[in-house]
């Protein structure tokens, strides 16, 4: 039997907010413990564990039987999942956690811009153009009078980004999205590990492991809380409530970065940044939040 969907209450709200916060302070724990651990390991790591985890479920709950029809969009899947994450770990070895927390969320703008070409059904309206715009706007205004190495991390960022919205588009245009939701998690789990693991042997970074009590923590919280717990939370919200109106919320996650960034590591902030971060999260909001923005506009102009 479908579950109906419905605006979010109070108790999704207090979800959504423990969801953004975890997501918000990973970057902040890949920094620190990136001396002990290099990045390219770490999202490595993170990603075998979540994988087995997930396995675990598929055998429990079932989902193995619909491979043959979803392998393939499985594999790019998780070879752009694994992209994300490579650009992840490049970026914040250049740039600050609170500069990649805003960069790497703007997927969504590269998501429905990849929709927009691939569903008819799903154009964007003239409230999501003015979002890309002005996302585009921020994204120049952060650029501005930054040195090469910054410039170079938040590049990683943005290509993180849309290699974060492709994954999505992947996901919505292929068998992936009449596939078990766990399914295509370990997908994206178990390529992205592989990938990662390779890219970490290649590299030498496979060597910059030493077990320190942070390098551990910063694994294991990865694995188990962000790759695993969080993301199948998010999940079954999306079975429960309007997507729409979560994706409200999700603005609340690089704030949280950028929080966790200056407070905890102590990264400066200019005012270019500011500036621009503040049109990127605006633009971002009119693109997810779209229906939920004309819904609101349309009940008080009825008033």
């Amino acid at each position: 039997m479908s579950v109906s969907r419905r605006a979010p209450d109070a108790f999704a709200l207090q979800v959504m907010l423990g969801l953004c916060l975890i997501w918000g302070v990973q970057q902040v724990v890949i920094k620190i413990a990136a001396p002990d651990i290099a990045p390219v390991m770490q999202a490595a790591s993170r990603s075998g564990i979540a994988a087995l985890l997930v396995a675990g479920l598929i055998c429990w709950k079932g989902g193995w039987d619909q491979v043959p029809a979803t392998w393939r969009a499985g594999l790019l899947a998780g070879s752009l999942f694994g992209l994300e994450f490579f650009f992840i770990a490049q970026g914040l070895a250049l740039t600050s956690a609170a500069h990649m927390s805003v960069f790497l969320y703007t997927a969504p703008i590269f998501t429905a811009l990849g929709v927009n070409w691939l569903l008819p059904s799903e154009r964007l309206r003239p409230l999501q153009w003015l979002g890309i715009f002005l996302a585009f706007v921020g994204i120049a205004f952060s650029f501005a009078d930054m040195d090469r190495n910054m410039l170079l991390g938040d590049a990683c960022g943005i290509l993180a980004g849309m290699a974060w919205g492709a994954t999505t588009v992947v996901v919505r245009g292929s068998r992936l999205a009449e596939a078990p939701v766990t399914l295509t998690l370990f997908y994206q789990l178990m390529v992205g590990f592989i990938g990662l693991l390779l890219i970490a042997a290649l590299s030498g970074q496979i060597s910059h492991v030493n077990l320190t009590a942070v390098a551990v923590a910063s694994v294991l919280f990865q694995g188990l809380v962000v790759s695993f717990f969080s993301y199948l939370v998010w999940f079954w919200l999306l079975k429960r409530y309007m997507a729409s109106n979560l994706a409200v919320f999700s603005f609340m996650t690089p704030m949280f970065g950028v929080t966790f960034g200056v407070l905890v590591l102590k990264e400066p902030l200019s005012a270019n940044f500011i500036a621009g971060a503040v049109l990127v999260l605006l633009g971002i909001t009119f693109v997810s939040a779209e229906q939920w923005i004309r819904r609101k506009v349309r009940a008080l102009l009825e008033r």
